[in-house]
């Protein structure tokens, strides 16, 4: 029981964070939010338009067949950041989605920089 309360209270706080971190970054069609989401066995991310409330472009470990880990976080990032190349954005709003900016999420970025797209 202790542990559902535990589970409960980290996911209340994540959830506080990302209205927190929401109520300050804004996607245009010109420079969409990236928002990540992450699970214990996979890392997901899209680009969303948030002037219509349309995502551009979505990316997913899963459908590539990978798990969640740094390196698979860079490859993810590849593919997101060649989505939106051919989609001519060269430029986004990371959104962290109330996750702390280490590990998967920061090896994401850095993967998105890496690919030439401006953070």
């Amino acid at each position: 029981m202790s542990r559902e309360k535990d589970l409960a209270k980290k996911v209340a706080l994540r959830i506080k964070r990302k209205k927190r971190v929401r109520s300050n970054i804004f996607g245009t069609a010109e420079k969409p939010r990236v928002s990540i989401f992450k699970s214990n066995k996979y890392v997901s991310a899209q680009a969303i338009n948030d002037v219509e409330g349309v995502t551009l472009t979505a990316v997913s470990s899963k459908t590539m067949g990978l798990n969640v880990n740094k390196e698979n976080a860079g490859k993810v990032a590849a593919q997101l950041a060649e989505n939106l190349k051919s989609a001519g954005i060269e430029s986004v709003v990371y959104d962290r989605n109330g996750y702390l900016y280490h590990g998967v999420v920061a090896a994401f970025a850095d993967g998105l920089r890496a690919n030439g797209i401006k953070l």
